[in-house]
């Protein structure tokens, strides 16, 4: 027999049949929305009395057949995969150091730190980026690093802290009990259990920080956004704008999926129970520590018992 629900009954033969019908009511408008979608993209146009090809005709996507294309687009990629990653590695760290201070016991360490925290989390990320280009005249690429560094290394560091205040108060007592000292205690005990809870929250804000990379456009930097919809379509044309930004779309897709998939890779590998954990399982015979002695003890005979029958 199967476990009974405890959110909600098995659905019966009228809850399951409305389910269907719900179903393939759904299934019919996706499908017509996407219908006419496709009808809308390949209907030619008339603009100010001039016909327009439709947007899915072949004329609209034929400077990807030319290389140089493709070179400015990989140009653009690897300018804003350059500033992620260096501003998700200022990022992480940022976060760590932030999250051991505005946890600390100490009062002139903890109040200036989370006043930083909350006027660093209330600033935008285009003004953070705007005032550093300004005043600081870094130039482009480092505007655009700094600034995503101060702000999702914030968020960062509030997600470690959270990961941190989670964990049982057992194991700070348990490294204090074997003589670590506080700080030992949370980058040697705490800090690694609240790393690899929080890992999906960490790498969600760093799909949100290689997103954020196309505010670059603003302040002037060549990132994929600006490579494609300002050089690229100013170049050749308005023509191919729905094209480019077709490929733009489908390029931070792949890199966001790509990125996911890492995190689910990674968050697998560091969970406890992994793979390297399930090889080093003691095997079932062996899993109580007691079982041996009673096993031992079963298999000895009774000393009352056997002194009698030796009388």
């Amino acid at each position: 027999m199967s476990a009974p629900s405890v959110l909600f009954d098995a659905p019966g033969p009228r809850a399951r049949r409305l389910s269907r019908i719900a179903s393939i009511i759904g299934a019919i408008v996706i499908l017509a929305a996407l219908a006419w979608l496709v009808w809308i993209l390949a209907t030619p146009r008339v603009s100010g009395g001039v016909p327009v090809p439709a947007i899915l005709d072949p004329v609209r996507w034929d400077i990807f057949a030319d290389p140089e294309v493709w070179g400015a687009i990989g140009r653009g990629v690897v300018a804003t995969l350059q500033a992620a990653a260096v501003a998700a590695v200022g990022a992480i760290v940022l976060g760590v150091a932030l999250s051991l201070m505005r946890s600390s016991t100490i009062a002139w360490v903890r109040l200036p730190t989370a006043w930083l925290i909350e006027f660093l989390r209330g600033m935008p990320v285009l003004l953070m980026m705007l005032f550093i280009l300004l005043v600081a005249s870094t130039g482009a690429f480092w505007a655009v690093v700094i600034a995503l560094i101060l702000y999702n290394g914030t968020l960062i560091g509030e997600a470690l802290r959270a990961g941190l205040a989670a964990l049982p108060r057992g194991q700070r007592e348990a490294a204090l009990s074997v003589g670590m000292r506080d700080f030992q205690s949370k980058m040697l005990v705490e800090f690694p259990q609240a790393f690899r809870q929080m890992l999906p929250i960490i790498v969600a804000q760093l799909v949100v920080l290689l997103k954020d990379t196309s505010l670059g456009f603003i302040v002037g930097y060549n990132e994929i956004i600006r490579t494609m919809m300002n050089n690229l379509a100013s170049f050749y044309g308005n023509r191919y704008l729905f094209s480019l930004f077709f490929v733009c779309l489908a390029i931070y897709l792949v890199i966001n999926l790509l990125l996911s998939w890492f995190a689910r890779w990674l968050s697998r590998r560091t969970a406890s129970g992994g793979r390297r954990a399930k090889q080093q399982e003691p095997s079932p015979g062996l899993a109580d520590p007691t079982s041996a002695i009673r096993l031992a003890d079963a298999q000895i005979p009774d000393r009352r018992t056997g002194g009698d029958a030796g009388n």
